[in-house]
C-alpha cells in the first residue's frame, strides 16, 4: 500500500523542515556540534538511500528520527567497542554486490533477530532503571517530554511550571540519565 498523501517523502524539503529539530535532538545526545551535524548528514543520506522502504506508516519526521536514533546508537557503539573499528557491510541484494548499512532498511520490521530483541530489552530495562533513580519531578518531566513526546505547552500546563523551568528540569534529567546510562549501559 503506498504512503498516504500526508505521509509521503519529500527529501527536497528535509533540511528546511527537519534540520533544526534533528540538530536539537542530536546535540542533547552527543554533546558535540560537529558530530551532531555529521550524524544528521548521515541520516539524510541513509534516508535518501532507503526511500523505497518508506511505507508511510509514520510521518516523514518520525521516520527520519528513527534513522537518526540508529545513527546515534552506532556512533556510541563505534567509540565504545573494538567491533566498531571495522566497517561491517551486509549483502542484501540479489546481484551479490556489497550492500550498505543495515539501518538503510529501516522500514523492515520483520527482520529483527533474537540478539536485537535481547539488546532492546536490556536497553529498555536500563533506561527505566535509570529513570527510576531520578527525582520524581525530573523523572515525570523527562518521561513526558522524551518518551511520551508531549508538547512543551501540555507539560507546562499539566505540571504548572514555566517553559524555562521545564527546560532546566529536562537538562538536569538528561544529564543524570546520560551519566546513569554511561555507567550501566555503555
Amino acid at each position: 500500500m503506498p504512503p498516504s498523501k500526508e505521509n509521503q517523502i519529500n527529501p527536497e524539503k528535509w533540511v528546511d523542515r527537519y534540520s533544526d529539530f534533528l540538530f536539537n535532538y542530536t546535540i542533547t545526545r552527543v554533546n558535540n556540534r560537529d558530530i551532531a551535524k555529521d550524524l544528521i548528514s548521515e541520516t539524510f543520506l541513509a534516508g535518501l538511500k532507503s526511500m523505497k522502504n518508506f511505507k508511510g506508516e509514520a510521518t516523514e519526521r518520525t521516520w527520519l528520527v528513527s534513522i537518526l536514533k540508529r545513527k546515534i546508537i552506532d556512533y556510541y557503539r563505534k567509540i565504545n567497542s573494538n567491533k566498531g573499528k571495522a566497517e561491517v557491510k551486509i549483502n542484501y541484494n540479489n546481484e551479490g554486490d556489497d550492500g550498505d548499512w543495515l539501518e538503510e532498511q529501516v522500514a523492515d520490521h520483520d527482520d529483527v533477530t533474537a540478539e536485537d530483541t535481547l539488546m532492546n530489552d536490556e536497553l529498555k530495562s536500563t533506561i527505566f532503571n535509570c529513570l527510576s533513580s531520578l527525582p520524581e519531578q525530573q523523572a515525570k518531566v523527562f518521561k513526558m517530554k522524551t518518551i511520551d513526546n508531549y508538547d512543551t505547552e501540555v507539560i507546562c500546563n499539566d505540571l504548572n511550571i514555566s517553559p524555562s523551568n521545564l527546560w532546566v528540569i529536562i537538562h538536569r534529567a538528561r544529564k543524570k540519565m546520560a551519566d546513569c546510562m554511561e555507567d550501566k549501559w555503555l
